[in-house]
């Protein structure tokens, strides 16, 4: 893990520098603009020395290997250094955004495999019935549907577009929200997320219901199951008591998401709903050149990943015991 990371703040702190536009070019840009709007010469608005102490400012007088280095060292203690965009430490800033991302990520993730897992156990029990074909269409048209439009056509329909005004347009709170009771609080905000919510959740619960499914499948095809109900075992019983276990083993891959939560982002998604969340730190983030904040996302949600991959692969030795880690 501990190269891994490293390769990939490399990879991404090299690709960076290739970037044109970064903090030294605009705070020069910017300066430049501020002298031609005062009628005075763009191009004498700076001398080289103050170009020269920007660059001192922000590190860029050293070079990239240097510049690598400095952040690692700093990085390692904590210390992701300050916004270029918010002038605020970089950690600050995350875990400001951090709390919405958080609740969208697991609020998604533990409704989606609380639904998911007995809906795909029940399609595969009813394969190719009335029910299994009905909600094959209901998912897989949710799953075709992009988030950020199933998002405008929610608001269109239910967020007083066109037709019905049962939820909130945009934002996570109402205007008011300060002058609510605690209980009426937690309603508000609960109101404000569910059209947001749907949006999360669609294509990753189209996914897991139908890999469920498709799991059950493939275990009640196997011979031990038909045995186990030629012995006389009821088939409920031998789905619960066999076959659930091995079709768990291709969803526990997805579990390795818990540790990632907390950036789950969708860009589009917080655009249309106008939600400040993690999508949109790291949009704005990589448009204005901070690569500071990039880099922060980058290195937290690199460790978390492989973390997640780590817990993966334990939770495969306890669902099925045949597997072991060498």
């Amino acid at each position: 893990m501990i190269p891994t990371i490293l390769g990939i703040t490399v990879a991404c702190f090299v690709l960076i520098q290739f970037v044109p536009g970064g903090p030294v070019e605009q705070m020069i840009a910017n300066i430049r603009a501020a002298s031609a709007a005062q009628g005075a010469n763009p191009a004498a608005a700076i001398s080289e020395a103050e170009i020269e102490n920007i660059k001192r400012n922000f590190g860029f007088d050293q070079p990239a290997y240097v510049r690598y280095f400095t952040w690692l060292g700093s990085a390692l203690t904590g210390d992701l250094g300050e916004s270029y965009t918010y002038n605020r430490p970089v950690l600050e800033v995350i875990l400001e955004r951090m709390p919405i991302s958080l609740f969208f990520g697991l609020t998604s993730f533990l409704l989606s495999y609380a639904v998911c897992i007995p809906l795909g156990m029940w399609k595969a029990r009813k394969h190719r019935s009335l029910f299994d074909t009905a909600s094959s269409i209901v998912i897989f048209a949710g799953y075709v549907i992009p988030g950020y439009a199933l998002g405008i056509l929610l608001i269109i329909f239910f967020a007083g577009g066109t037709f019905l005004d049962l939820f909130p347009l945009r934002g996570v709170v109402s205007d008011n929200f300060e002058l609510l009771s605690p209980g009426a609080k937690v309603l508000d905000f609960l109101h404000h997320m569910i059209l947001p919510m749907v949006c999360y959740m669609v294509g990753e619960f189209a996914f897991l219901t139908m890999l469920m499914k498709n799991g059950i499948l493939e275990e009640l095809k196997k011979d031990y199951m038909r045995t186990a109900i030629l012995k006389g075992m009821l088939p409920k019983t031998a789905l619960f008591r066999h076959a659930l276990r091995n079709a768990l083993i291709p969803i526990a891959t997805r579990m390795s998401e818990i540790f990632t939560l907390v950036f789950a982002g969708a860009l589009l998604i917080e655009k249309v709903f106008d939600i400040d969340g993690m999508g949109l730190l790291v949009w704005n983030s990589i448009v204005s050149r901070d690569y500071n904040v990039v880099m922060g996302i980058i290195l937290i949600s690199s460790i978390l990943t492989l973390f997640g991959r780590l817990f993966s692969d334990l939770l495969y030795t306890y669902i099925d015991p045949r597997i072991r880690l060498q």
